[in-house]
């Protein structure tokens, strides 16, 4: 069992009397078990593994008469360098071992010098993202330098994130231990011309902050298939998605090969209950009733046209709705 303690309190103190009550088949070295109403075969060489994260928010302390009956296994911390030059490795990178260093090394300083901010990650899916993006970028351009190619990824995936006074700080460990490899500018000649067109349709002055967020949430979604634009009130969150997405329809409308038209489907997840959000089973009719979410995700999956389908969850993340949509 994955992430045992997101599962109610209340619910765990049931699972906690089955645990026992299987774990008590096995002592006793029955074949069968009359578990929940139904008689199940029992075969001895069962074993229960469940992985938790302890107090992390959002997660359920386990009841004392289940810690009871799971024994605790510490896990040690992975090396990540040998991680990373493994991944760039498979990746067709000749210097992983190198490279692999210095990615490391630059997330640790990255974790050591850089504001404190809730949406800092310098774990493991930080850095496989940053490796799996660096391969694709190895694969379309084979001859470009590795070290080039290494930075780029680096960067596309850490300056989006990074809050203002963090960038020189970033720009000077990346000068730290990429010393002379510079990475040529992106063109992105159509893209910022149906940008500025759209601001300005829609009132707006041509911002080169809200240009620049909207150009990086682009890279985010070639990156990603999910993402979170994060920040307070009227900091441009809807302006940089919205307009990105006329951006599309514009560039599609003017027959640009590659562009596809949006279709966001915006739902408030906070407007809801997790069961009209998700969907949920009717304890009396025992019959599935769709949510709002998964009712978009099955009109979204259903459309077979090549168009772009969005679905935007604007509203404030708290642990409740975020933790349930990750399950």
């Amino acid at each position: 069992f994955d992430e045992f303690n997101r599962i109610d309190i209340e619910v765990l103190s049931v699972v906690a009397q089955q645990i026992l009550q299987i774990l008590t088949g096995l002592k006793q070295e029955a074949t069968s078990l009359h578990f929940e109403g139904v008689h199940i075969k029992l075969v001895s060489t069962l074993g229960i593994f469940v992985t938790m994260n302890p107090g992390y928010a959002g997660r359920s302390e386990l009841p004392d008469n289940l810690k009871a009956l799971l024994r605790p296994i510490a896990m040690m911390v992975p090396d990540l360098a040998l991680i990373a030059e493994i991944m760039l490795g498979s990746e067709g990178f000749q210097n992983g071992k190198v490279l692999g260093k210095k990615l490391i090394t630059l997330y640790s300083l990255m974790q050591q010098q850089m504001s404190k901010q809730d949406h800092y990650d310098y774990g493991m899916r930080a850095i496989k993202a940053v490796l799996v993006v660096a391969g694709a970028v190895k694969r379309v351009d084979p001859e470009m330098s590795e070290e080039v190619i290494l930075l780029r990824a680096v960067r596309d995936m850490s300056l989006p994130k990074l809050v203002g006074p963090d960038v020189p700080l970033f720009n000077a460990l990346c000068g730290d231990l990429f010393p002379g490899a510079e990475v040529p500018a992106m063109d992105y000649g159509d893209l910022m011309a149906a940008i500025k067109e759209n601001l300005t349709a829609n009132n707006l002055q041509h911002n080169e902050q809200v240009i620049r967020k909207v150009i990086q949430t682009y890279e985010a979604k070639a990156c990603r298939h999910g993402n979170m634009l994060v920040g307070r009130t009227m900091t441009g969150k809807t302006t940089s998605w919205r307009t990105l997405q006329q951006a599309h329809g514009t560039l599609k409308k003017a027959e640009k090969p590659g562009w596809e038209k949006v279709h966001a489907f915006v739902v408030n997840p906070k407007s809801f209950s997790l069961d009209e959000l998700f969907g949920g089973y009717n304890l009396v009719t025992r019959e599935w009733t769709d949510g709002t979410l998964s009712s978009c995700m099955r009109e979204a999956c259903a459309d077979e046209k090549p168009d772009f389908k969005w679905i935007t969850m604007d509203g404030p993340v708290d642990t409740l709705w975020i933790e349930s949509m990750n399950t």
